[in-house]
């Protein structure tokens, strides 16, 4: 049995093609957007996120500047008053250009089937116990557990009888003998993994657009909310907020930990 924590890891983001940008604002006369890049009035370091919900946004009402739509009579220049009166006007159909992708390491199936109930604007890719064959039990314990001696030694003892049971079984299979089909190794590894606990932790890809980390974050770290996922999404939130400020800034981080938004239902 191995102890671990669970992490997050931001693999992906969004990246802007400007050149593509330039060419089409040429065609609806709204270079000056594109301009203050260069005059370092929107985010020097080129903030792909908040730059591309920006832009959808602006597309929308085609507000680039003054004058290209005769009903826009004034155009905000400041980028992050733009997000956050976009945000506090409910314009969230914007918000789901921008996808994140994390690796969430040593989560538990427990965390993953919460997980799955937020299905709009995600996409998953999990480690399959069908195929990957399972040689200990990586395990996660909140901080009570571990302050708590007689329950973590049954615990340890538990789950080395299981992961005793799972190399038993590999033996008794004949697994790793020549000449063992993979389809074989399949079958009889969708088997074993039944016998392992619900609490074993694992890995996958977890894509999500804006609109749905913004409900995410606020509804799993509510006070609520499993306490491993509440830990997971704290990180989650952490990194997005480092991302994209101006996207999830209105945030205020509770005493209890609670993410809680100055704007919701986005």
């Amino acid at each position: 049995m191995k102890s671990v924590e669970p992490e997050v890891h931001l693999v992906a983001r969004p990246q802007l093609d400007y050149d593509e940008i330039a060419r089409y604002l040429a065609d609806v006369g709204g270079q000056s957007w594109l301009e203050r890049l260069d005059r370092g009035e929107m985010d020097a370091e080129l903030n792909d996120p908040q730059n591309l919900a920006e832009f959808a946004g602006r597309l929308c009402y085609r507000s680039w500047e003054p004058g290209l739509n005769p009903n826009v009579t004034r155009v905000r220049t400041d980028q992050d008053q733009y997000l956050s009166n976009l945000l506090a006007s409910m314009h969230g159909s914007v918000l789901e250009h921008v996808s994140f992708s994390f690796v969430l390491h040593n989560v538990s199936r427990v965390l993953t089937h919460e997980l799955i109930r937020h299905r709009p604007g995600v996409a998953i890719s999990q480690e399959s116990l069908r195929f990957v064959r399972l040689t200990d039990l990586p395990f996660w314990f909140p901080d009570w557990a571990k302050d708590d001696p007689e329950l973590m030694k049954r615990s340890t003892e538990m789950l080395a009888q299981m992961e005793r049971f799972q190399q038993w079984m590999t033996e008794h299979f004949g697994l790793d003998e020549e000449g063992v089909k993979f389809a074989e190794k399949k079958h009889k590894t969708s088997f074993m993994r039944r016998f392992a606990p619900e609490g074993l932790a694992t890995g996958l890809v977890w894509t999500a657009n804006v609109r749905t980390l913004r409900h995410t974050l606020e509804a799993r770290t509510a006070p609520g909310a499993e306490e491993e996922i509440r830990l997971l999404f704290a990180k989650i939130g952490e990194a997005v907020r480092a991302e994209a400020p101006a996207l999830f800034g209105d945030y205020e981080i509770t005493e209890d930990g609670a993410w809680v938004p100055k704007w919701r239902k986005v």
